[in-house]
């Protein structure tokens, strides 16, 4: 059940009280006079922040690849097959179908090759995560994508469960053309933009840099140690 806040104005004044200052009913944002992080590929084009995202996902051991949106199909099916097969984890999420083409692929091909294909329902519960544990593929799509480091943004939900793109040994997301943008500075401004609006975004974001590393033991490099040992970004042409 919700809360109730109660008392809070009183509780406020209490601590202003102590700190000896007004207490101030609103924040007026800052005017910098300088704002570098504005300038870092500023005036980009879709292709050179596409060609930027490239250099820095692979720099970071991912495999990007880039199609059309009818040729992603091929491409998602050739990297399970490359990957091992199934099973494969996915979201509920009608982008798929609709800005992948996807569907016949999940619903058909795959199962048509007796390759298991789990779609995260929500009224299943906790057997949602056994599902994703026991993948060996989780297939998701990027919000938002940053050129500057090969970040993808990804959103969870009811029906987007965090640990597809966590749990299986392999991970493929979903890249929409359209999302990619210079940097963390661009990010942070879509998601004020949507607070502003009255948008309800996720309790939980994840920016996901390529797979998890750590040198802790002997200083030797282990990569996929808290996550999948490989990523592969599909960029998909929407623009």
């Amino acid at each position: 059940m919700p809360g109730t806040v109660q008392n809070r104005d009183a509780f406020l004044d209490t601590i202003a009280n102590r700190l000896g200052r007004e207490r101030k009913t609103n924040v007026t944002l800052p005017k910098w006079k300088y704002n570098p992080q504005e300038e870092v590929y500023k005036g980009a084009s879709s292709d050179e922040l596409l060609e930027l995202f490239i250099k820095h996902g692979t720099g970071i051991n991912c495999e990007v690849f880039v199609a059309d949106k009818a040729h992603a199909a091929k491409i998602v099916h050739d990297r399970i097959k490359e990957l091992g097969g199934g099973p494969v984890v996915t979201w509920k999420d009608s982008r798929y179908e609709e800005s992948f083409a996807l569907g016949k692929l999940f619903k058909e091909e795959l199962p048509q090759e007796k390759i298991e294909v789990f779609e995260w329902n929500s009224d299943l519960g906790r057997e949602n995560i056994e599902k994703a544990n026991h993948a060996n593929i989780g297939i998701t799509i990027s919000e938002i994508t940053l050129a500057e480091s090969g970040t993808v943004v990804v959103f969870s939900g009811k029906d987007r469960g965090r640990t597809v793109n966590f749990l299986p040994e392999y991970s493929i997301v979903l890249v929409p053309k359209s999302t990619i943008v210079p940097r963390m500075t661009q990010a942070a401004k879509i998601l004020r933009e949507k607070v502003k609006k009255g948008e309800v975004i996720p309790s939980c974001i994840n920016y996901i840099t390529g797979p998890s590393k750590s040198s802790d033991i002997e200083m030797k490099l282990v990569v996929g140690v808290h996550g999948p040992v490989k990523l592969n970004y599909i960029v998909v042409e929407d623009l």
